[in-house]
């Protein structure tokens, strides 16, 4: 959340913040607030997709200083969006917003884009250095508050909802919290920094109830967006204002100085919507108290309404989860298991897998790329498709009805029936069957298609987009998915992906489900990807394993080794080159992140069959342009490895690998398999139903044609060679 321009006001005026050193605490962090703070406040690369290693060592330094001051941080995060849908238009807002920020960026102007990994990156730091942490289910602001409220400690965020709710231990505003600057003799560190207390503020104007700031928050408006009516009541009063002369002498004030002054002079919240009702003209007189407070609907029983956005429990679910509570904080989530619902909780299940169960509905992060193109998002598309199949199947039964209609058409029983003369539309068809209701989309005779609301790119507008979830081939119920075999779960992620498990034979456990996302993304986007651009991409991984290596503790540390990554170090993209973005190789790399990003969706709704990639030294994107940039001029890739064995054996291994995933002799991928039955790229493909088309094919259409078009102008040169 956030209130529009109290931030501004509050920092602008200096006698509402007082100056802390801070140490010996607990410190309950909005983890969200956090990232963003950390990757944009610290100049980290945004145009060429990320440099997450920075970003791992920076949030490690940051872990460090905390520790180095003997403060304990409790780390909460955002999970899904909200249920009630009253911020959709923000979201929606937002969005659009990031998608012309990403596309300024690609052009070389300003802008604003969280690479999409930043997120995963944050949570495997964290759990690896052994912080606790929880996922809310949805929006986490009031948890955070409930939390700190219960403890007496302040809160570290730079969300301005927080200079409403009521904290004992205060707020820290990020914006002044130095821990770059450690104060203090060696046991007795500490942290230069400011905090905010509702006591402060009320106490300036005349003691003033705090109960009324969630009114001043909601007239003001937030991310929840104030009532209709707000804006007619807000002239009244700048006219009331003025008729008193204005407050403390001043013939205007700011709205929220204007607000904050109107409200001191009720006793409660109850006699301020008292005279809201008054001066709206509604019937009944208001009332009091939290009854009946005029008309129905009138704009004072909405701000009541909107005002329990800042209610705060007495007791917080997240204080038992971080003393050692097994339950997932709020229980068991709609549309998951008990499983999966601790699983959210502990950061391993990412927030679209949430949306897709719980709102049938996903917001796709805007990425710096072509805009002229399809979105990267579009790559993987198939990858999400079967993320909302296993979560949207028909019900318990679905694996027994399967393998009944699978031995029925094997005895030649086609179109067979199973219990109950209901139609069996097989995982191998693709097809979900459920009952009509929210959600489904009318498909083929009386079977029914489940769809996934997505958000996503079209040129530079956010467009929604119906998608079909498809079921994977292999039988798999989402209810008894905990007691499935490893086997199983892992059979499905390579049928997903079309990789065969004796390819990744050799490739490190810790590298298999990178090496198979980058087979899918070779195998499976377009503008296929050349022979320079996955060489380029393999030489990031290897630097990554450098990298890992050269950690304190480490068994690699050879000096070969350590040239070889100081070579490949500085050929990196630097800040303020004059030569421009490779539009062509941002739009790639972009593609192979989206891919990325939904595999490692499917692994954890898998509950992780292949072990999770060390994200941070993956991927680096001003390494990996920079790697390009020089096999582009004509140096071979393995020049770059001279001198280290363990390098050229990495390298020549993953590259082998990738080229055996990426093989057409492989088991189809789920995209593949569509595009055979026309519902994918081919040319009858055009919403996943041959030539009569479907909204929820997750096909491509007009969109399809333009751009190809698009593809055919462009003046990049991609080799299909390897």
């Amino acid at each position: 959340m956030g209130v529009q321009g109290l931030t501004t006001y509050v920092e602008g005026n200096r006698r509402f913040l007082q100056d802390v050193r801070f140490r010996d605490s607990r410190l309950v962090i909005d983890g969200c607030s956090l990232y963003f703070r950390l990757y944009f406040n610290h100049g980290l690369d945004q145009q060429h997709g990320g440099d997450y290693d920075v970003f791992a060592c920076l949030l490690t330094q940051f872990l460090s200083a905390l520790a180095a001051c003997n403060i304990q941080p409790y780390v909460v995060l955002d999970g899904g969006v909200d249920p009630s849908d009253k911020k959709l238009a923000t979201l929606r807002q937002r969005l659009q917003s990031k998608i012309r920020d990403a596309d300024a960026l690609s052009h070389g102007r300003n802008g604003s884009v969280l690479p999409i990994l930043t997120r995963d990156v944050f949570i495997q730091v964290l759990v690896q250095r052994g912080i606790p942490l929880v996922q809310c289910p949805f929006e986490a602001d009031r948890e955070i508050a409930c939390l700190a409220h219960q403890w007496k400690c302040p809160v570290l965020t730079n969300d301005s909802d927080f200079y409403i709710f009521d904290l004992p231990g205060g707020y820290l505003p990020l914006n002044f919290f130095q821990w770059t600057n450690l104060n203090g003799k060696a046991c007795q560190r500490y942290i230069s920094a400011r905090c905010y207390t509702t006591n402060g503020l009320c106490r300036w104007f005349g003691g003033m109830n705090q109960d009324l700031l969630p009114l001043c928050a909601v007239l003001t408006g937030n991310d929840y967006g104030a009532p209709k009516d707000a804006e007619t009541l807000l002239g009244l009063l700048d006219v009331s204002a003025v008729g008193r002369g204005g407050g403390r002498g001043k013939a205007s004030v700011s709205r929220i100085e204007g607000l904050l002054l109107w409200l001191s002079s009720f006793s409660s919240s109850a006699e301020a919507l008292q005279e809201v009702s008054r001066l709206m003209g509604e019937g009944g007189g208001g009332g009091g108290g939290r009854g009946r407070r005029g008309q129905k609907g009138g704009l004072s029983s909405q701000l009541w309404a909107c005002m329990q956005e800042y209610h705060i429990s007495p007791q917080s679910s997240l204080a038992c989860w971080f003393s050692g509570g097994k339950a997932a904080p709020g229980g068991r989530l709609s549309g998951l298991n008990d499983c999966l619902s601790l699983a959210a909780a502990q950061g391993l299940l990412a927030p679209l897998v949430v949306d897709a169960a719980v709102m049938r509905r996903v917001m796709l992060i805007p990425q710096v790329e072509n805009s002229k193109l399809a979105s990267s998002h579009c790559s993987a598309r198939a990858i999400r498709q079967a993320v909302y199949g296993i979560l949207l199947q028909r019900g318990q039964d679905v694996q027994a009805q399967d393998m009944r209609a699978q031995e029925n058409i094997s005895r030649g029983m086609r179109g067979g029936r199973g219990r109950g003369g209901r139609n069996i539309i097989l995982p191998s068809q693709q097809g979900v069957s459920v009952a009509a209701g929210a959600g489904a989309v009318q498909a083929e005779g009386c079977s029914v298609a489940v769809c996934v609301e997505e958000y996503d790119r079209l040129d530079l507008n956010l467009k929604k987009n119906q998608v079909e979830a498809h079921l994977p081939r292999t039988p798999l119920s989402l209810d008894t998915l905990s007691q499935a075999p490893v086997a199983a779960r892992l059979g499905v992620l390579l049928e997903v992906l079309g990789i065969k498990e004796s390819a990744l034979a050799a490739v490190p456990l810790h590298l298999r489900l990178a090496v198979a996302v980058t087979g899918f993304w070779l195998r499976e986007i377009i503008p296929t990807p050349s022979k320079l651009h996955l060489q380029a991409l393999v030489l990031g991984m290897v630097y990554g394993e450098l990298s890992w290596n050269n950690q304190p503790g480490a068994t690699h540390n050879q000096h070969g080794e350590h040239s070889v990554r100081s070579g490949m170090d500085r050929l990196r993209m630097r800040p303020g080159e004059r030569r421009g973005l490779d539009i062509g190789a941002a739009h790639s790399f972009s593609q192979w992140q989206a891919c990325l990003w939904s595999a490692l969706s499917l692994n954890q709704l898998l509950l992780l069959p292949m072990p999770e990639p060390h994200l941070s030294w993956l991927f680096s994107g001003t390494l990996v342009h920079g790697l390009l940039r020089h096999l582009k001029g004509g140096q071979p890739a393995e020049a770059l490895l001279v001198g280290s064995p363990f390098s050229s054996q990495l390298f020549f291994s993953l590259l082998d690998a990738v080229r055996n995933c990426s093989s057409k002799s492989h088991p189809p991928s789920a995209a593949a398999g569509r595009r055979r039955r026309g519902g994918g790229r081919g040319r009858r493909g055009r919403g996943g139903r041959g030539a009569r088309g479907s909204r929820g094919g997750g096909g491509r259409g007009t969109e399809e044609i333009n751009n190809r078009f698009a593809l055919l102008m462009s003046e990049e040169e991609f080799d299909d060679e390897y």
